[in-house]
């Protein structure tokens, strides 16, 4: 795990490039336990991990480069931000999915477990995030 530069909360970040393959979800998933233990956020833990393994799903399904980079943060105390990056300019689409398709709920998901998602868009490709708030701090 790359620790990346302080935030203006005082908490650090974390980012780390995984290769763009289905057994990366399971190394972010640790990489966003491992950071949100390190800040005592392990309440967040379960709801990030979803998230992450969604982002990163769509990002391996989707991305056109070799790899991801994913990048967690702490805009605030009480708030944590799980992003992933890659080279696809396309932005994530909400895709109708019926009863038993095995894909096609991710962002529903994300949407459904985050206070807030997103897509920042980027010169060489596009930032997909999602934040989780601590349930005491709403």
């Amino acid at each position: 795990m790359t620790m990346t530069a302080s935030r203006p909360t005082g908490h650090p970040g974390y980012s780390e490039t995984l290769l763009r393959r289905p057994e990366s979800v399971a190394t972010a998933r640790r990489l966003v336990r491992t950071a949100l233990a390190a800040w005592g956020m392990e309440e967040l833990a379960d709801d990030g991990a979803l998230v992450v393994s969604e982002l990163v799903t769509n990002a391996v399904l989707h991305a056109r480069s070799e790899v991801i980079r994913l990048v967690i943060s702490r805009p605030g105390p009480d708030t944590v931000r799980i992003g992933v990056v890659d080279r696809s300019k396309a932005p994530p689409r909400h895709r109708r999915s019926e009863g038993d398709d095995d894909s096609g709920r991710g962002l529903v998901l994300v949407a459904g477990l985050a206070a807030a998602w997103g897509t920042d868009p980027l010169p060489w490709g596009k930032r997909v995030w999602g934040e989780l708030h601590r349930k005491d701090s709403w």
